[in-house]
């Protein structure tokens, strides 16, 4: 896909997404205007931001057909072939990631995608790559179950009770 094709698709997409917008707030009966004594209406900035954007959309499609900009010239890819291989490749640890989660907990999950991004993707040194590694999980760990008591995922049973013996510690060191 050429970068002009690629105008001409968003701006398609967006002034169709507005003017959805737009009709979910009519259809709904939300007021668009102002309301005595309240002010504006419920349905004021959802329908007035969508227009907005229907707007802008439809002059970005008048700038394509006209072909005044840039972008509406160019017949380069879209995404380079390296892009499209580092987003496949980001959103695929990603995923890994979030399917780890489940299996042995944050902690080590983020240690493991940490390991592989900065290490192998990355291409950086061992020191570096070792300080993400384990600074990563404390410094997730610490802000969340510590500072704002948001228990985290830890996985199997056997990883959790692992995780038991670390909270009873700071429990008996700090409370």
């Amino acid at each position: 896909m050429t970068v002009r094709i690629a105008e001409l698709l968003m701006g398609i997409a967006t002034l169709l997404v507005s003017l959805g917008l737009m009709y979910n707030v009519y259809a709904d009966g939300l007021n668009i205007g102002w309301v005595e004594g309240r002010g504006p209406g419920a349905g004021v900035w959802p329908f007035w931001l969508s227009f907005g954007m229907a707007l802008a959309s439809l002059v970005t499609l008048l700038r394509w057909f006209r072909g005044v900009t840039p972008e509406s010239q160019s017949s380069e890819p879209y995404i380079a072939p390296d892009t499209v291989f580092l987003v496949t490749v980001s959103a695929g640890s990603i995923l890994a990631l979030l399917i780890l989660m489940n299996i042995v907990g944050t902690y080590i999950a983020l240690m493991l995608f940490m390991l592989f991004f900065v290490r192998f993707l990355g291409r950086h040194s061992w020191p570096m790559t070792a300080g993400f590694v384990l600074g990563t999980p404390i410094f997730v760990y610490l802000m969340f179950e510590v500072a704002l008591t948001k228990y985290l995922p830890k996985g199997l049973p056997i990883f959790e009770e692992g995780f038991l013996v670390i909270d009873n510690l700071r429990y008996e060191w700090f409370y």
